[in-house]
């Protein structure tokens, strides 16, 4: 697709006007998404409340990160991330953590996806962040040719999660 012939497409960090579209938007993939679901045991899933929960405190902290949208012309949310801010030791520097990359189906294959992250690294980059890191899962293979063409690179590492929980402790 030319940059002609892309839908034209609006990105902007979500605010309270576009926090519906954007809890729907990912609640679709966090419910739906059968990657998602195979680690979602080990993240300590709380569905649709704690994702309510999430995206409230978003609003309050905005220094924390930011769910990035997507909209149509039409104001309809047709694409969502989250970017969560993190300090590197390596870089000496903020850098942010991406999750929960989401196209709505009717809009994949059209562009969204690259226009979503590579606005989002415009965003960031003026905002002095140095790195985006994300994870992936193994299986996951047009992810991954996804993620390369826009720059990404294998760290040769597996991302862990240790659920904190007080029911879970060790």
């Amino acid at each position: 697709m030319t940059a002609s012939t892309a839908p034209a497409l609006r990105c902007a960090p979500m605010n309270a006007r576009t926090r519906a579209a954007a809890a729907d938007l990912l609640a679709a993939f966090l419910d739906g998404d059968a990657h998602y679901r195979d680690s979602a045991p080990s993240y300590g899933d709380g569905g649709r409340p704690a994702l309510e929960r999430a995206l409230d405190l978003f609003l309050a902290h905005p220094e924390i990160g930011f769910v990035w949208l997507a909209c149509a012309e039409d104001g309809v949310a047709v694409g969502a991330c989250v970017a969560c801010y993190a300090i590197s030791t390596s870089r000496g520097a903020r850098v942010a953590k991406l999750d929960d990359v989401t196209i709505r189906a009717d809009w994949q294959g059209r562009g969204v996806g690259t226009r979503l992250l590579r606005e989002l690294a415009a965003h960031l980059r003026a905002l002095g962040v140095a790195r985006i890191d994300t994870a992936c899962h193994r299986d996951n293979a047009g992810a991954w040719r996804f993620y390369e063409r826009l720059g990404f690179r294998p760290l040769h590492e597996e991302r862990l999660a240790w659920l904190l929980d007080a029911a879970r402790a060790p």
